[in-house]
């Protein structure tokens, strides 16, 4: 009898009902204080971190389990990784770039705490989301705090949303002047292509794909620089 009570209990503490609203704390503190160009207002969300640290708890103590979809837990480490981000650079605002915290390897400090285990955010992304995920797209919807890099969409993600955001925040950032430039002759592109060409295979396909501009087999290619200031 006691053993039932016991799976009762585990079962009920995080239902799939609660995961659905788990992200709701960090959606509304994305509505409030990020901009629909991705443009963060540090020094208002600065006024409302105890909030901020709120949903991190929540991360802390809820890490995904064999039962979540892949939707939720892809949902769960996106979030998580945009959401440890902000809060690393309030911890230090105002900054001029995140590139000035820990001599420019912020991403490999292991300061996040998710169900006991300890992260960086490098971890996150390279030990997590892109092996266990394999979709490139995701380059797209993790944001490093820097004006290059994709912007920050001010909505939380979600299972029930994931899927179309990772296609349409794709399609937006390779359509973006401001971070890829593609003619049929030539392509100006973001370095994240460059620095993770591995996951994008036939990157010429993969820009025609959402450019929805062909490019002749002649066509250049050249890495754009990158912009590490504050994306605020």
């Amino acid at each position: 009898m006691f053993l039932v009570w016991l799976l009762f209990i585990l079962l009920t503490v995080f239902s799939p009902i609660e995961r659905s609203a788990l992200h709701a704390q960090w959606d509304a503190l994305l509505r409030r204080y990020v901009k629909v160009d991705g443009r963060v207002n540090y020094k208002g969300l600065a006024t409302n971190r105890a909030k901020l640290k709120a949903y991190l708890r929540v991360l802390s103590q809820h890490p995904p389990t064999a039962d979540w979809s892949r939707a939720e837990k892809m949902a769960y480490w996106i979030n998580a990784y945009n959401a440890w981000t902000i809060d690393l650079v309030l911890e230090h605002y105002p900054i001029r770039s995140i590139m000035e915290l820990d001599g420019g390897k912020t991403w490999q400090v292991k300061r996040i705490e998710i169900g006991g285990e300890r992260y960086s955010l490098n971890d996150i992304e390279n030990r997590i989301l892109r092996p266990e995920f394999g979709d490139a797209r995701i380059h797209f919807v993790i944001n490093c705090a820097a004006r290059s890099c994709p912007p920050l969409y001010n909505r939380a993600y979600t299972a029930d949303n994931v899927e179309l955001l990772l296609e349409e925040r794709t399609r937006q950032f390779i359509s973006d002047s401001r971070f890829n430039r593609i003619t049929a002759s030539r392509a100006d592109i973001s370095k994240i292509f460059d620095w993770y060409a591995t996951d994008f295979g036939d990157v010429r396909s993969f820009l025609a794909r959402y450019s929805g501009v062909d490019l002749l087999p002649t066509a250049t290619i050249h890495f754009l620089e990158y912009d590490w200031s504050l994306n605020e």
